[in-house]
């Protein structure tokens, strides 16, 4: 068992930067798949990147490739999302999620979630 809190959302313009932390408590992400994923009213939730916690291995999806960037701090047990050139499209809850060993880009393949934190970015 292990339980996600996401910080860092907030209301930023085109362009601009914010930088997302998934802490992990009950159990560390050792040997955890991490990943973030987002979702806008009325949409479903949309893969974003994960990183293996072992070998620091990370995919992107293609929406935020050369803009995001995930991250891991082993001695703080967190996890970072570095989002730049921020987008009005971008706009939506952000959730971190685990999985112990597995993984992927589909939210089903994850069983442990945040709460989320809301970015706004307006033009």
């Amino acid at each position: 068992q292990v339980q996600l809190v996401e910080s860092g959302g907030g209301a930023v313009r085109t362009g601009g930067s914010l930088r997302l932390s998934c802490a992990a408590s009950g159990r560390t992400f050792s040997s955890y798949v991490v990943g973030w994923f987002r979702q806008a009213p009325g949409k479903e939730r949309e893969f974003i990147a994960f990183i293996s916690w072992n070998d620091g291995r990370t995919i992107y999806a293609n929406s935020v490739k050369g803009r995001f960037t995930i991250s891991r701090d082993n001695a703080k047990n967190t996890v970072y999302l570095q989002m730049n050139s921020l987008k009005p499209e971008d706009t939506a809850v952000y959730y971190c999620a685990a999985d112990m060993y597995h993984g992927g880009v589909g939210p089903n393949e994850y069983d442990y979630w945040g709460q989320g934190t809301q970015v706004t970015v307006s033009s």
